[in-house]
């Protein structure tokens, strides 16, 4: 029985030849129309990532949790490719990116909901990011960021041991766009890789 149905639908679409070819016809414009718009929404998130301007109050404004995903989306919008890390068990890196000079990055990010008036950031956190930014992350660039503020203990600490502070006054630089992380800090280390701008 089956067999036979089988027979009469493969003679029928023979008969109607035209059937497959409108529905072939059909499926290529879908296909087409639906890849159309994949590109289309892959070109609008480039160009709005590349927009992406904060200012320090929005950051301040953010959780712990929002801000990390935050400093991942300023990586990202300045050509890096970016991951958000933070949580139990991140080796003391909340977001990890390669940039386009193919530098890799260990990021910790100390968020303060007080801003500049919340508890600065101590040596206890460079040290971790010290013991795991090159060994575990592969980092080239080992980097602590607040939207507070460094002790005075830790601003020595971390350019005798390699590590990079962002503070407020750099991070609200940064974030309002003016130019890639890489541009705003002192001793980074050469291009891995030839970048289209070299």
């Amino acid at each position: 029985m089956g067999v036979a149905v089988l027979v009469v639908a493969v003679q029928w679409l023979l008969a109607h030849w035209w059937i497959l070819v409108l529905a072939a016809l059909i499926g290529a414009v879908g296909g087409g129309l639906w890849l159309q718009r994949k590109r289309q929404r892959a070109e609008w998130e480039r160009v709005r990532a590349q927009a992406l301007r904060l200012r320090i109050a929005q950051l301040d404004e953010l959780d712990h949790k929002a801000f990390e995903f935050a400093v991942r989306d300023l990586m990202r919008r300045d050509g890096c490719q970016a991951e958000q890390l933070g949580g139990a068990g991140d080796n003391a890196c909340d977001v990890r990116a390669v940039d386009p000079a193919g530098r890799v990055w260990a990021i910790q990010c100390k968020h303060r909901r007080d801003g500049e008036g919340g508890a600065a950031v101590g040596v206890g956190v460079l040290q971790q990011v010290n013991g795991t930014a090159r060994q575990i992350h592969g980092a080239d660039i080992a980097v602590v960021l607040t939207n507070g503020r460094f002790t005075s203990k830790a601003i020595p600490w971390g350019k005798e041991h390699g590590i990079h502070l962002v503070d407020r006054r750099t991070l609200g630089e940064w974030a309002a766009g003016s130019r890639p992380l890489w541009d705003l800090l002192d001793r980074i280390p050469p291009p891995r890789r030839p970048t289209a701008l070299s």
